[in-house]
């Protein structure tokens, strides 16, 4: 058991990528599943799905690659940790490559990107970010 699953996912999702795994399998969670929805929506990943192997229930993350084989997900970070949790107001949510990235947050209104937090006028937990 990891003291961080959010980590963890985002950790399988790197190594896959770097392997050039077609798809990784996580255990599920309904975080996880809320990251792994905005990962999609925002086209870093082609799809997923929650499946259940028995008693668990696992995340599986179909990966997206370019026309010459290069990953879609150049790099993938976790932000917020257990021993330093970052929390941010509306104003202060960091922009990512200058807008060509995506910092994934958890709100009071649920997990949505920095835009849409932004446009909400919402802050909280930067969980991750992606570009």
């Amino acid at each position: 058991m990891t003291s961080d699953p959010i980590a963890d996912m985002l950790t399988r999702v790197r190594n896959a990528i770097q392997a050039r795994h077609p798809k990784v399998d996580v255990p599920a969670s309904k975080l996880k599943a809320e990251i792994a929805r905005i990962l999609k929506e925002e086209g870093y990943i082609t799809n997923f799905k929650v499946a259940e192997e028995g008693a668990k229930k696992t995340i599986k993350i179909y990966l997206k690659y370019a026309n010459n084989n290069s990953p879609v997900i150049s790099a993938i970070e976790r932000v917020s940790r257990p021993g330093c949790r970052v929390y941010v107001g509306q104003t202060d949510i960091p922009r990512v490559l200058g807008g060509m990235g995506i910092n994934i947050l958890t709100t009071p209104r649920g997990v949505m990107t920095g835009r849409d937090a932004h446009k909400e006028h919402l802050g909280g937990e930067i969980l991750c970010r992606v570009w």
